[in-house]
């Protein structure tokens, strides 16, 4: 989506000539979001071999393995502890929750809850419906975290 100049009131969004620009809803959550580890787990060994280089975590099984006993300057372990806060859990940066919406009714669920939630169209909704959507979701005061996707000017229509 394309910020309106004033951030204070993004209350809805306008969908013109290819631009989309929002006014309103402001989230419920003012907590900041801190997170305890932003790098990701690097799989014990990666740094040495190019096929693991970018892979995600594994746990390390090994009998005599370093990391997994967990000695001074080994790789760290993901654990509980880097757990976040739960009021803050799954909260994208602008302090809403993410909800995919598929058609205008999965829209209506979030008539009562557009301070906490945002709706993200999803990737298989055509341009048409997108439009639906998004006209719907202005006149229910939600925000639509991708609304912008998928528009050309009607011109090419």
């Amino acid at each position: 989506w394309l910020p309106s100049p004033d951030p204070v009131d993004q209350q809805h969004y306008q969908v013109t000539n290819n631009t989309v620009t929002m006014a309103g809803v402001q989230p419920l959550m003012k907590k900041t979001i801190v997170k305890k580890r932003t790098k990701k787990f690097a799989r014990h060994q990666s740094d040495q071999f190019m096929r693991i280089q970018r892979s995600s975590w594994r746990k390390p099984k090994g009998i005599d393995g370093r990391v997994r006993r967990r000695f001074k300057g080994a790789l760290p372990m993901p654990s509980i502890g880097y757990g976040s806060d739960k009021k803050t859990r799954n909260t994208l940066p602008c302090g809403f929750k993410s909800v995919v919406v598929s058609n205008v009714s999965d829209l209506e669920m979030l008539m009562m809850h557009n301070r906490t939630y945002a709706a993200t169209v999803a990737h298989s909704v055509s341009s048409r419906g997108r439009r639906e959507i998004i006209e719907r979701a202005e006149q229910l005061a939600i925000r639509v975290t991708n609304a912008a996707a998928k528009l050309r000017d009607e011109e090419d229509a």
